[in-house]
C-alpha cells in the first residue's frame, strides 16, 4: 500500500502534525508512519533564476538587454537550502509515495512554496491540500478529514505564481533600468524599485513633501465661561454658517467652524459678549457605540504599534508564535474580520474554556446572556476569503513572554468585546447665544458601558474617556458671560506616518480610512497583503529608503531622489499607489477564478516594457520645464548651476554638489548661500550610516570641495580669507599651540591666529563634541588647567551609547581621558586574569540531552548549557552554549529541541550588534557547533 508524503512549511509544523496524528517514527529530518511520510521545507527553498549575464557587478547593468521577459521562469535553489531540497527530492521520488499533501501555511505564500517544489522535481503524484485555521491537535486531525482537492486550489496557485513572477519582472527590469539611468554619468548607483515597495514609498514621500511645503497660519478661538445657578460651564464660539468647501474654491483642510482668522474680529466678539447675558437652548439624545470588529492581521499590527510601539514585523512574529508554538490563537495572516456562519458552537466552546482563566467573568456573562447568536457583523461567510478573523483557541496559554502576553490579551479582549452589547451614551449639545453670537458646549455621559466593561480602565488610559457631564441649566434660566478668552494658535503640518497609519494607508492604497467598515470595502485594492505589508516596510528600511525616528517613519534623501525621477519619467505605475492597488485586486480576482493567469501576466509584461522604455528614452531638461537653475553662478567658471535628480551640477565645468548630503535634502536657497558665502549652518537633519542624527556646518574649501565643520581641530578650512573681529569678546585663555588668545567664533573655539588671511596657527575645538556641549567655562578650564571637569553627555558614534570623559590637552590637541576602572572585587586594574572556574555540581539535575560533540550528557549551568565533560581534566569536551544569545533567552525546552532534533523553533528576539532585531533558528552543524539558520522569505 502506498503512502502520502506530507510537506509542511517549517520543521515545527511537521513536528506538530506528527504529534497530532500519532504513530510516527523520526528519521533525522523526516517522520514516517504506516500511512504517511512527513517532512518540511524551511520557508522558501527555490527562487526564480536571474537572467544570464545579469550578475550584480559594478558597471554591468545597462539598457542593452532590457526588458527581460522570459517565456518561462526557471527556478534555482536558494543558497543554503540544498540539503533540505535534496531530502525532499528523495522523498518525493520514493516509489511508495503515491500522493502528496500540501501542509504549508494556508495562504498564497504557502501555496507558492509547495508548487515550486512540485515544479522543480516534476512530481506527477495527485495532490491534496491541508488547510488549517488553528494549530491545536484537534484542528489538525479535523483538517486531515477535510483535505481539499488540487482542482479547488488551482486558482490560489495561479495567483501565487503570478504574484511572484510579476514582482520579479518589475523588480529585475525596474531596478536595472533605474540603475542604468543613474549610472550613465559614471560609477554604479544601484537603485532598487519594486511593484509594491515603490508605491508604498510614494505614500511616505508625498506626506513628507506636504510637511516641507507647509506654512503655519495663525488663528484665534474664543472660549467663554458661563455662570448659572448650578455652577459654571464653558463653551466655544463657532460659525453657524461654516462650509468647508465653497463653490469654485479648493477645499482648505485648515478651515474649522470654531477658527477665526482675523484677530480684530475675535477681539470684537469678545468685547461684545463679555459680561452680557446668554440665552440657552439644549438638546440631549441617546447614542450607541459598537465594539470594534474582530482583528485581522493589519488591524492587529496597527493597534499594537499604537499601543506598544511594536513594529509591524515584530507583531507578526509574535502572532505567528502564538499560533504555531503556543497554539492559543487561530491563523494570523488573515485579511478577514468575521467568522464563518457555522462557527457559533466553536465560539461557545472557546468561551467555556475561558471560564477557567482570567477572563472567566466576561466569558460566563456572554454564555449566560446568550449573546453568541447569528449576527452578520460577526458571523458572515461573504466577508471571509481564505481565513477568518483572529480569535483565541480552546487552549489556554501556560507561559508567554511579555510581548506575547500583550498581543494575546489584545486578541482575547477584542474577541470578548465583540459579543457584548453596544456602549450607550447620552449626548448633550448646548448652544448659548450672547448678543447673537453662538457658543457650543458638549457633554457625553456613559449610561451603560456595554463592551467597554471588558477593557475597564484601559479605555481611559488610551484617551477614550467615557465623556464629561454639563452642569444643568433650568428651562428659561438666563446665564451670565463671566469670561471670554481669546486663544491664539497655529495650524500644524500633517503628521509623519507611523507604522500604524502607514498600514492603514497601504490597506486603502494611499487613502487613510479609519472607519472599520469602509476599510474592509477598500481592502481588496490595497497595497500588498496582510502577510506581506510588514516585510515591505522592513524592505524599505533595509534599502535605506526609510528610517525610523522613534515611532515615525521618515523617507530618506534616497527616497526623494527616486520618486522625483520616476515622476519626471512619467512612470505612474510605480508612483501612484491606487494603480498598484488595482493589481492586488486582480490577484484577488484570480484567487477566486475570475481572472486568467495569461491575462494578468500579459498586462504585467506590458507595464514592464513601459517602465524600461520610459527610463531608456528619458532626457534631463533644465529651465522652466525641468529642474531649478540657481541664481548664484559657479564658483569655478561662473557658469549656471542646475539642479537635477541627484546633484547641483555646473553646466560648463565639473563643479557639483550633492542634492542629498548625509540623508538631508539640500534646498536650492541653501546651496546658493553655500556657494556665495562658502559657509552654511550649523544645520540639523544630517544622519550617519547607522541612523544617528547630528548637526554640522558645511563649508567649501579652497579646492571647491565640500567639508563638514564640527569645529574639529583637524579642520583647517573655513573662512580662510575673511578676518574676524574679536575686539568685543574676552579671550577664554591662551592657545596651547602658539600662546595667542582663544575666542568663541560661533561654531567653535578658535585661536585668533587661525582665522583670517594670514593664518599662522591651526588650533580649533568644537563647541559640540559627540553631542556634548562644551560651555565657555569648561573651555577656559581646559586652556588654563589642561583638563575639563568630567562631562557626561558624550554619545558614541559607533553604538549610540552615552559615556563620560574628561577633555584634556595633549601636545596642543584636545583628547579624551577616561576615569580609571577598578577591577571587580577591588583588585588592581591589571589583575584581570580569570580565576580558575569552580567545578559545577549537576547532582539531582535532569540532563537536557546528549552532547553533539562527545555524546555525554548536557546540563544547565548558571549562565550556559554545558557538557558534563567540560569538567574533566583529560578528554575534556568543549561544548558550551549561552542561555542568552544576542539578547534572546534560550529556554530549556528549546535547548532540548536543539539537542534532540538538531534545530530550535524559529526564535524572534535576537538583536544584532547594530541594534536590529532578527529571527533565526539555532542549529547544530556536523562538528557539533551551534549556528544560526535563517528563513528565506519572498519579497515584493
Amino acid at each position: 500500500m502506498g503512502k502520502a508524503l506530507i510537506i509542511a512549511e517549517k520543521p515545527s509544523v511537521a513536528l506538530d502534525i506528527s504529534r497530532a496524528l500519532g504513530g510516527f517514527k523520526r528519521h533525522g529530518d523526516y517522520f514516517e508512519s504506516d500511512e504517511y511520510v512527513l517532512s518540511s521545507a524551511v520557508g522558501h527553498l527555490l527562487e526564480i533564476r536571474p537572467p544570464e549575464g545579469f550578475e550584480a557587478k559594478r558597471g554591468k547593468w545597462t539598457f542593452e538587454h532590457l526588458p527581460v521577459i522570459p517565456p518561462r521562469f526557471e527556478l534555482e535553489p536558494i543558497e543554503k537550502a540544498e540539503q533540505r531540497l535534496r531530502l525532499l527530492g528523495k522523498l518525493i521520488k520514493r516509489k511508495d509515495v503515491d500522493r502528496l499533501i500540501n501542509a504549508c501555511d494556508a495562504g498564497r505564500e504557502g501555496e507558492l512554496i509547495f508548487r515550486r517544489l512540485v515544479e522543480h522535481f516534476k512530481a506527477t503524484q495527485p495532490i491534496q491540500r491541508l488547510w488549517l485555521q488553528s494549530m491545536t491537535p484537534a484542528a489538525i486531525r479535523e483538517g486531515f478529514e477535510r483535505l481539499r482537492s488540487d482542482v479547488e486550489m488551482q486558482p490560489l496557485a495561479d495567483a501565487a505564481v503570478c504574484r511572484s513572477e510579476a514582482d520579479w519582472l518589475v523588480g529585475i527590469n525596474g531596478t536595472r533600468a533605474m540603475t542604468a539611468f543613474n549610472s550613465k554619468g559614471g560609477g554604479f548607483f544601484k537603485t532598487t524599485v519594486g511593484r509594491v515597495q515603490t508605491p508604498t514609498l510614494a505614500i511616505l514621500v508625498e506626506r513628507e513633501e506636504r510637511i516641507k511645503r507647509f506654512v503655519p497660519r495663525t488663528y484665534w478661538e474664543l472660549h467663554a465661561t458661563f455662570a448659572c445657578q448650578a455652577g459654571e460651564y464653558t463653551g466655544r464660539w463657532f460659525d453657524e454658517h461654516f462650509q468647508r468647501t465653497q463653490q469654485g474654491k479648493e477645499t482648505d483642510d485648515a478651515l474649522r467652524a470654531e477658527r477665526i482668522w482675523d484677530k480684530s474680529r475675535a477681539e470684537e466678539i469678545r468685547t461684545k459678549c463679555i459680561g452680557r447675558p446668554g440665552i440657552v437652548t439644549e438638546e440631549t439624545k441617546p447614542s450607541t457605540q459598537l465594539s470594534p470588529l474582530l482583528f485581522d492581521l493589519t488591524s492587529l499590527q496597527r493597534d499594537a504599534n499604537r499601543r506598544f510601539g511594536l513594529p509591524a514585523n515584530r507583531t507578526l512574529q509574535i502572532a505567528q508564535a502564538l499560533y504555531e508554538r503556543h497554539k492559543v490563537i487561530t491563523y494570523p495572516r488573515t485579511d478577514a474580520r468575521a467568522l464563518p456562519e457555522d462557527y457559533l458552537n466553536t465560539v461557545r466552546g472557546v468561551l467555556r474554556t475561558m471560564q477557567d482563566g482570567p477572563y472567566a467573568t466576561f466569558a460566563e456573562t456572554i454564555l449566560k446572556e446568550g449573546w453568541v447568536k447569528p449576527n452578520k457583523r460577526i458571523f458572515n461567510n461573504a466577508k471571509i476569503s481564505d481565513h477568518f478573523a483572529i480569535i483565541p483557541t480552546n487552549i489556554l496559554p501556560k507561559s508567554l513572554s511579555e510581548p506575547e502576553r500583550k498581543i494575546y490579551e489584545m486578541i482575547v479582549k477584542r474577541f470578548l468585546a465583540v459579543f457584548y452589547p453596544p456602549a450607550e451614551y447620552l449626548l448633550t449639545t448646548r448652544i448659548t447665544r450672547v448678543e447673537g453670537e453662538p457658543f457650543k458646549s458638549e457633554g457625553k455621559v456613559l449610561v451603560k458601558p456595554g463592551w467597554l466593561e471588558v477593557y475597564g480602565r484601559e479605555v481611559e488610559q488610551n484617551g477614550d474617556e467615557p465623556g464629561t457631564n454639563l452642569v444643568p441649566v433650568q428651562q428659561g434660566e438666563q446665564v451670565n458671560t463671566k469670561e471670554v478668552e481669546v486663544r491664539e494658535s497655529q495650524t500644524k503640518p500633517p503628521p509623519r506616518f507611523t507604522e500604524a497609519t502607514l498600514l492603514t494607508a497601504m490597506e486603502g492604497a494611499g487613502k487613510l480610512v479609519e472607519d472599520d467598515e469602509l476599510r474592509q470595502a477598500m481592502a481588496e485594492k490595497g497595497l500588498g497583503t496582510p502577510a506581506t505589508r510588514a516585510a515591505i516596510i522592513e524592505g524599505l528600511i533595509e534599502e535605506n529608503y526609510v528610517r525610523r525616528n522613534g515611532n515615525e517613519l521618515q523617507p530618506t534623501g534616497k527616497a526623494f531622489m527616486l520618486l522625483n525621477l520616476l515622476r519626471r519619467m512619467g512612470i505612474e505605475e510605480l508612483t501612484k499607489p491606487e494603480l498598484t492597488g488595482e493589481w492586488e485586486f486582480k490577484l484577488k480576482q484570480m484567487e477566486h477564478g475570475r481572472l486568467t493567469r495569461n491575462s494578468f501576466m500579459g498586462e504585467i509584461a506590458n507595464m514592464t516594457r513601459h517602465i524600461v522604455e520610459r527610463a531608456k528614452t528619458f532626457e534631463e531638461k533644465g529651465g522652466p520645464d525641468g529642474f531649478t537653475d540657481l541664481k548664484t553662478p559657479c564658483p569655478v567658471c561662473g557658469g549656471t548651476i542646475r539642479m537635477n535628480h541627484r546633484r547641483y551640477q555646473c553646466q560648463k565645468c565639473e563643479f557639483n554638489l550633492p542634492l542629498f548630503i548625509s540623508g538631508r535634502l539640500m534646498e536650492p536657497e541653501e546651496i546658493e548661500e553655500l556657494v556665495e558665502k562658502r559657509i552654511l549652518g550649523p544645520l540639523t537633519g544630517f544622519h550617519s550610516r547607522r541612523g544617528f542624527s547630528y548637526k554640522a556646518t558645511l563649508r567649501l574649501n579652497n579646492e571647491q570641495k565640500l567639508e563638514f565643520d564640527f569645529g574639529n581641530e583637524q579642520q583647517n578650512g573655513g573662512d580662510a580669507g575673511t578676518p574676524v573681529d574679536f575686539s568685543k569678546q574676552s579671550p577664554l585663555g591662551k592657545c596651547p599651540r602658539c600662546g595667542a588668545s582663544v575666542f568663541d567664533s560661533g561654531t567653535a573655539y578658535v585661536c585668533e591666529k587661525s582665522i583670517g588671511p594670514n593664518k599662522s596657527c591651526s588650533f580649533r575645538s568644537a563647541k559640540v563634541i559627540l553631542q556634548q556641549t562644551i560651555e565657555p567655562g569648561q573651555m577656559s578650564k581646559l586652556l588654563s588647567d589642561g583638563r575639563t571637569d568630567l562631562l557626561g553627555g558624550f554619545v558614541s558614534r559607533r553604538n549610540g551609547r552615552k559615556f563620560s570623559a574628561f577633555l584634556v590637552l595633549k601636545d596642543g590637541d584636545v583628547s579624551f581621558e577616561f576615569q580609571p576602572r577598578t577591577a571587580k572585587g577591588g583588585g588592581e586594574k591589571n589583575q584581570n586574569r580569570k580565576e580558575e572556574a569552580a567545578p559545577l555540581d549537576f547532582t539531582g539535575q535532569e540532563p537536557l540531552g546528549k552532547c553533539p560533540k562527545c555524546g555525554a550528557r548536557v546540563f544547565e549551568g548558571p549562565e550556559t548549557y554545558v557538557c558534563e565533560r567540560t569538567q574533566e581534566k583529560t578528554r575534556r569536551c568543549t561544548f558550551r552554549t549561552g542561555k542568552t544569545i544576542l539578547e534572546q533567552p534560550i529556554s530549556r525546552d528549546q535547548m532540548k529541541k536543539l539537542l534532540e532534533e538538531g534545530s530550535t523553533d524559529l526564535l524572534e528576539g535576537f538583536v544584532s550588534k547594530y541594534g536590529k532585531t532578527f529571527k533565526a533558528r539555532l542549529v547544530l552543524d556536523d562538528k557539533g557547533k551551534v549556528k544560526f539558520e535563517f528563513e528565506s522569505e519572498g519579497k515584493q
